[in-house]
């Protein structure tokens, strides 16, 4: 285990923080109104041009856990600098590829670098706050800025493409990536061992990266294998083997890479479940509304990364109004208020008309959803890592980032197929408007999960930190 050598600088903390974490959303979809750009620049083959999204989400998800684990054993300053540097010099590599296979690489390792960062810069924010108003607030900054990222994603790609050109979507990591790392060095203390480190879990680090790997490749490879073909069969029995084989050697095993117990907290299964849904929800339902918006409305790149602005503008002020609400209340009544209003906007995303229009089918939908996204950012990141002691504080950041990652793929993998399949052959505006609408009916159902979730499994009224923390130091192996 590590412990910081000196006193945090709060303020540099969580700079550090923000800014990395804003930059690793913002890569889930910044290259996402590039693709055209992209494919016609280095030649990509057309049913291989996806894999600049989608390899991003399967190495990302693949070692989330992994990265978890590393930062209590490692130290979190050391994997969250680490996985900084090489993100920067994956983006520098991408934004000079010449050819397909330079940009998908380089695009694989900004994936397993943000694997490391993530769940550092969670671990780094819990650690460095103690409980109470100070955490809530710096957990709604982290929570704003991550909806931010993946919200204005849209609008950097489309601008950047758009005015610039489509290499910039990768090269834009670069002062994000100087930004934190100045941060880093002048706020965030050097790790201090205080026990002798534990062995890394190698067979469980092997069996989680490749079930969430094969879960995830198979879910999307069923664009153009189908749901019930041999291939996707095949991939999703072997994900079925490798998570059980994982499961079984985390009971075993002395230092797990995840220790099963960690779920005996209600507050963390309960965190888990809730972004687990809600990633499936929000990240389908941005992937599905910018589609929409250029395919059936015709925005360009750049009108439609600005139509994002109002919902961006709405999760802000959504996660101040519950840091400031929050602040010394349970986060439970604030994740169901706010899945409320949130499946209740995305289910208003699935009136869209195929003859529509931005005020009519996009604003209002935005302004109600945005809002209530932003109320359960900081309170589900605060359920997670409730409690949770110190020297487990990497391994429930990764797993609360593995679960809204594998959400996040998963659910756009599954409902861009759906809607597909609902759309058929058709390329005219009714046909994709009838898919869009519906696979957005399924985000909404997502959200309204989440809200049953909330309500069911998280506890009441909260439990102390001293109660918690002596029952899970009991449980620990």
């Amino acid at each position: 285990m590590y412990k910081n050598s000196s006193p945090p600088r709060s303020g540099a903390v969580l700079t550090a923080v923000a800014v990395a974490q804003f930059m690793v959303a913002l890569d889930m979809a910044v290259v996402n109104v590039a693709l055209p750009s992209i494919g016609d620049a280095l030649g990509f083959a057309p049913l291989d041009l996806a894999w600049v999204v989608h390899i991003y989400a399967l190495t990302f998800g693949g070692f989330l856990l992994l990265g978890g684990k590393a930062c209590d054993l490692y130290g979190r300053r050391r994997l969250f600098t680490a996985g900084l540097v090489v993100f920067g010099i994956a983006s520098l590599a991408g934004g000079l590829a010449q050819a397909p296979w330079q940009l998908v690489t380089a695009r694989a390792v900004q994936g397993i670098a943000a694997a490391a960062v993530a769940p550092a810069a969670l671990a780094t924010l819990t650690t460095a706050f103690p409980e109470g108003p100070g955490r809530v607030r710096a957990l709604g900054v982290w929570g704003g800025v991550n909806a931010a990222g993946g919200a204005l994603g849209v609008l950097v790609g489309g601008v950047l493409t758009e005015y610039a050109d489509w290499r910039w979507v990768m090269l834009v990591n670069l002062p994000i990536v100087a930004i934190a790392l100045l941060a880093t060095a002048a706020g965030v203390p050097a790790d201090r061992r205080v026990e002798t480190p534990a062995r890394l879990d190698i067979l469980g680090a092997i069996t989680a990266t490749g079930g969430v790997g094969l879960l995830v490749t198979g879910v999307i490879r069923t664009d153009h294998y189908g749901w019930f073909s041999a291939p996707t069969a095949g991939m999703l029995a072997g994900a079925a083997v490798l998570l059980a084989a994982f499961v079984t050697i985390e009971r075993r095993v002395r230092d797990p890479l995840l220790r099963l117990g960690l779920f005996g907290n209600r507050w963390v299964l309960g965190g888990n479940l809730f972004v687990l849904c809600a990633a499936a929800g929000q990240f389908s339902a941005f992937y599905l509304v910018s589609l929409y918006l250029q395919q059936v409305l015709h925005l360009s790149a750049g009108a439609a990364g600005a139509a994002f602005v109002p919902f961006s503008l709405c999760v802000i002020v959504g996660t101040l109004v519950a840091t400031r609400v929050g602040a010394n209340r349970s986060p439970r009544p604030l994740l169901i208020v706010g899945a409320l209003l949130t499946t209740l906007g995305i289910g208003w995303f699935a009136l869209i008309s195929p003859d529509g229009s931005f005020l009519a089918d996009v604003l209002g939908p935005s302004l109600v959803g945005g809002f209530g996204l932003g109320l359960c950012l900081a309170p589900v990141a605060s359920a997670a890592v409730n409690a949770v002691a110190p020297r487990e504080a990497g391994m429930a950041s990764g797993a609360f980032n593995s679960a809204r990652q594998l959400g996040g793929a998963v659910g756009v993998a599954a409902l861009a197929t759906l809607a597909a399949g609902r759309t058929g052959s058709g390329t005219d505006a009714v046909a994709l408007t009838d898919g869009y609408a519906l696979a957005l009916a399924v985000c909404a159902l997502l959200f309204g999960a989440a809200m049953v979730i909330a309500t069911l499994v998280l506890p009441r009224s909260p439990r102390t930190e001293t109660v918690v923390r002596e029952r899970i130091t009991a449980n620990a192996r």
